[in-house]
């Protein structure tokens, strides 16, 4: 069966990668982790795992359970770099709850009309009702990274989103409902190890584009545009929680506290709950540890 895009990722990966990059992919093992700066040399043990996310699984139905009977709006915003794992940490968070509770927003290109409208106007659309959990599967925050790496919009464009995003966001805060915004890093060595899996795995090869090939030599402009975006959009309002997701089972287990951890509800269990670990969980300067770059 033929490569998607020709082979492209393997290609990268064999000619065009850092040598840092193609010296940790032939080293790595299989339940290693390919990235050299984070803390763990392998995966959190499935049966540890198992435990721990059939804990944080019931703590998720009795916040589900209040936010029915209260009527509470919460927002989670899953951003991050491609190949992080947001959509099998959502998967994972979702798995148990009801869809009628807890519904995921994943929009595509804008249409022609979207393409007239106030930047945030199409995400307001898919805000929650009381009573209702949505989890946007990438965001408003194309604009701060994705458009601005690949030239999607202009200058002036991301200088008025860079205005007005914390202004959206505190008034949707004032406003009551409680919004949690997570991003997953992964080391370069680890992306390009899952872009390769993804090529050669016939089930996941529709998870690949053209941005995803193209993204993989452009790095560092991405690298830029997560550091801008933190700069101004990490406030007292909406703060971002980063976790460090090379190991994908302490990346989903992370993400479910950081959304379980802030919220108020009936049962909430804080032994239950667990602490985060402060090694891969943290405000955006925990990326300051990461050296794979």
């Amino acid at each position: 069966m033929p490569l998607p895009f020709d082979g492209a990722i393997t290609r990268f990966a064999d000619q065009k990668a850092p040598h840092f990059v193609r010296d940790r992919l032939r080293q790595t093992s299989h339940s290693g982790i390919a990235s050299a700066s984070y803390p763990y040399d392998s995966r959190l043990k499935k049966t540890v795992y198992a435990v721990e996310m059939h804990a944080l699984q019931l703590q998720l139905a009795r916040l589900q359970a209040d936010v029915r009977s209260t009527g509470k709006r919460v927002v989670v915003v899953f951003e991050g770099r491609d190949a992080a794992g947001k959509g099998g940490t959502i998967k994972r968070l979702r798995e148990n709850l009801n869809p009628r509770v807890c519904r995921v927003v994943a929009l595509g290109t804008p249409g022609e009309r979207e393409r007239g409208e106030w930047y945030f106007q199409r995400y307001i659309r898919h805000l929650p009702t009381q009573g209702e959990i949505v989890l946007y599967d990438r965001s408003w925050y194309n604009r701060g990274v994705v458009e601005r790496v690949f030239g999607f919009s202009t200058d002036d464009d991301r200088a008025r989103f860079f205005r007005q995003v914390p202004q959206f966001e505190a008034m949707l805060v004032d406003d009551g409902i409680r919004l949690i915004k997570l991003w997953l890093n992964v080391g370069r060595a680890e992306q390009c190890r899952r872009f390769l899996k993804r090529e050669r795995d016939p089930l996941k090869q529709w998870k690949l584009s053209r941005i995803d090939v193209e993204g993989l030599a452009l790095w560092d402009a991405y690298s830029a545009a997560i550091e801008e975006t933190f700069a101004r959009t990490h406030t007292q309002a909406a703060p971002w929680t980063v976790i460090r997701a090379d190991d994908k089972r302490r990346a989903r287990l992370e993400a479910i506290r950081a959304v379980l951890l802030p919220l108020d509800y009936a049962g909430k269990d804080l032994a239950a709950i667990g602490a985060p670990d402060p090694a891969i969980v943290g405000a955006p300067d925990i990326l300051h540890r990461d050296t794979d770059v």
